[in-house]
Formats: structure tokens, C-alpha cells, sequence
């Protein structure tokens, strides 16, 4: 393939971090065609200099290489099928980055589609947040034909410096899922030791502050832990996504007789946070469902 900055990318997905994706793609100097469901939250990236297509497949039409990142499974055979669909715009060489963390079976299917149109895929999930992809030090797996990979691997390391092939189709995404099970659990640790300390006296500030900085701090908790203080305007990772992830984990589990015990509390306490009307906080909310049963107020 061409100098990955000739090639023309395309981008189906303009959410939160999709949107912050094709931004630094901009910035990389890359030519981007994108669509999103609503067109409106798109406009600061084509003010930037990003083209907009109407449909999906009007990306993959336009582009050497399309990426995309919606939020499960049933979204990512709305954006594939159809007439409109991606896969009716692929054509032999194109190559489609799917970036969403899906069922890795659906994942599989899709991809195998595309490669019956004369296209490949892979599936390319990322480990890290809003704050890592802005900071330059988003994680990136990708499951997928080595020569595949090896095609699209420049383009991957203008979003993120760690770009790992770890497999056949499929392995991304079961690896993605390996990753997030974690991070329920580790909130869900943290916010047991946030409120230990402050039903004991610690005020709560002091708390956050010696638990992001010792031993227990991974970067999940450095940048999210501060939440437990003031929850984000806009969740970068709602209770729903986060469930969603857990219930993913939950099916493999069963597939491979691996027994996910934390994995499975942390999912509770995410169905209490959706009883209690917290389904579009960030899954940190998970706090304040602990908090409340702990009889701790704001």
C-alpha cells in the first residue's frame, strides 16, 4: 500500500472516542471521510477539515481503508448490512478496520463477509480512555491475517504508540474483554477503600489523593479514580458499555469453563447503579452504589 499518509482513511462511528480517533488522524495529516448516525455531532471535525459521506457505505466507497467504532454488537450489523451498509461498499484490497468491542464471534462473521466481497478485516480494539488517546499513549490490539495487519499497522501508530497483533480474527476482541473485566473490578476495589478510610475519618479528598498514588494506583485508577470527587459532565465509559463488556466476559467464561468470580460481583453492583437511575454515569458511579449502601452521603 501506498505512504500511509496518501491513503484515504474512512472513519463510521463519531462517538466520543471514534470522533477523538479521527482527530488525531487529522492532525497526523491524514485524509478522512466519516459518517456518523447524527450528523451534528460530527461538525467539529469537518470544520476541521474531515469529509462527510452520507452513509456508510459511502465511506468505504470513498476510502482505501475504513475504521469503525460503535457500541455492541447490534450496531455493528446495523452499520455493516443493508444497502447502506459498509459491506456493500467494499471492494477487492480494501481493508476494514473494526475497532468496536463486540462478540468476537459476530466480530468473525462480519469479517468474513467482507473478505467475500474481495475486502479484508480485522478487528482492532483499544485498551485505554479519552484522556489516553488525547495523551498519545492509547493501546491497540488487532486480530486479523498478519499480512493484513502489516498494511495497516503505520496508520494504527498515528492513534496509538502500542499496536499488537495477537491472533486470528477474534482475539483482538476476546483480548480486550481480558483487559476490561479488570477494570470494574479494580473500581470496585477502590471504592471499598475509599470508604473504609472515610467512614474512619479521612476526608475523602485525602483518600483519593494516597490511593492514586501509592501501589494500588494503575493508570485506569490514576485518571479515574479522581471521579469518586466529581463525576464527568460526559461519562467516557457508561454503566451500560461496562456491563455490556462484563456480559461478553460472562459468555466466554462459560464457553471456556474459566471461572470469573470478581468479574461477576462487579457486574452486580452495575445493575444496582442501573436500578438506582445511574445507567449513563461513567461506570465509576460504581462508588456512589457502594457508597449508598455503605449510609455514606456526598
Amino acid at each position: 500500500m501506498a505512504n500511509p499518509s496518501q491513503v484515504k482513511l474512512g472513519y463510521v462511528g463519531l462517538g466520543v472516542m471514534g470522533g477523538q480517533m479521527v482527530d488525531r488522524l487529522l492532525e497526523k495529516g491524514h485524509t478522512v471521510t466519516g459518517w456518523n448516525r447524527t450528523k451534528s455531532k460530527a461538525q467539529w471535525l469537518i470544520d476541521k477539515g474531515m469529509k462527510w459521506a452520507d452513509s456508510p457505505k459511502a465511506v468505504a466507497e470513498a476510502c482505501d481503508i475504513v475504521l469503525s467504532m460503535v457500541t455492541d454488537s447490534e450496531a455493528l450489523k446495523k452499520i455493516a448490512s443493508g444497502d447502506s451498509g459498509i459491506l456493500s461498499g467494499l471492494s477487492k484490497g480494501k481493508i476494514w478496520v473494526e475497532m468496536s468491542t463486540v462478540s468476537p464471534a459476530v466480530s468473525k462473521a462480519v469479517a468474513e463477509q467482507a473478505r467475500s466481497a474481495g475486502a479484508d478485516m480485522v478487528d482492532a480494539p483499544v485498551s485505554g480512555s479519552v484522556i489516553t488517546l488525547q495523551q498519545g499513549k492509547l493501546s491497540i490490539m488487532v486480530g486479523g491475517h498478519a499480512k493484513t495487519f502489516e498494511r495497516v499497522k503505520a496508520m494504527l501508530l498515528d492513534i496509538g504508540p502500542k499496536v499488537t497483533h495477537v491472533g486470528e480474527n477474534g482475539l483482538a476482541l476476546v483480548m480486550k474483554i481480558a483487559a476490561n473485566l479488570s477494570l470494574a473490578t479494580q473500581i470496585l476495589a477502590f471504592s471499598e477503600g475509599v470508604l473504609l478510610a472515610e467512614k474512619s475519618g479521612i476526608p475523602r479528598e485525602v483518600a483519593v489523593d494516597v490511593l492514586t498514588h501509592s501501589a494500588v494506583a494503575s493508570p485506569m485508577i490514576q485518571y479515574r479514580g479522581p471521579f469518586v470527587l466529581k463525576m464527568p459532565d460526559e461519562a467516557w465509559f457508561n454503566v451500560n458499555m461496562m456491563q455490556k463488556d462484563l456480559l461478553l466476559a460472562g459468555e466466554l467464561s462459560r464457553q471456556l469453563n474459566v471461572p470469573l468470580p470478581t468479574a461477576s460481583l462487579s457486574n452486580e453492583y452495575l445493575t444496582a447503579a442501573r436500578a438506582m437511575g445511574l445507567a449513563d454515569q461513567d461506570f465509576a458511579i460504581i462508588f456512589e452504589v457502594l457508597a449508598r449502601m455503605s449510609g455514606v452521603s456526598k
